[in-house]
């Protein structure tokens, strides 16, 4: 399966910046990388498909390629330990799309139980 973009993208170098729950809003995280998605509000952009992945670790929805409310609770959508193998995998195939097409701006910090 190819996760390369269709058109090429030019991305930064990975930051490893803290960036806390608070600073996220206008980024997604998965596994506690943070994506700048900014650059696509046609996607993430208030009141677009995906805007619900914005200012959260949206691991566990993604895993489960879920949008429901409740995958995306910010009290546990970021514990993505309870996921089966399949949707493991699911999150891993995100995380690539995610890492060929946005910047990696820093790491989530202050996550419950980390």
């Amino acid at each position: 399966m190819s996760f390369e973009p269709k058109e090429p993208v030019q991305l930064q170098p990975p930051s490893d910046q803290p960036i806390t729950l608070e600073e996220l809003y206008q980024c997604d995280a998965i596994k506690g990388t943070v994506f700048d998605v900014t650059h696509n509000s046609k996607a993430y952009g208030v009141g677009q498909g995906y805007h619900s992945l914005v200012g959260r670790d949206a691991s566990k929805a993604l895993g489960k390629s879920s949008l429901k409310p409740e995958d995306l609770n910010p009290a546990e959508c970021w514990d993505y330990s309870d996921l089966n193998e399949k949707q493991l995998q699911t999150l891993e195939n995100w995380f690539t799309f995610f890492s060929k097409r946005y910047n990696i701006v820093g790491k989530v910090v202050g996550l419950p139980g980390r």
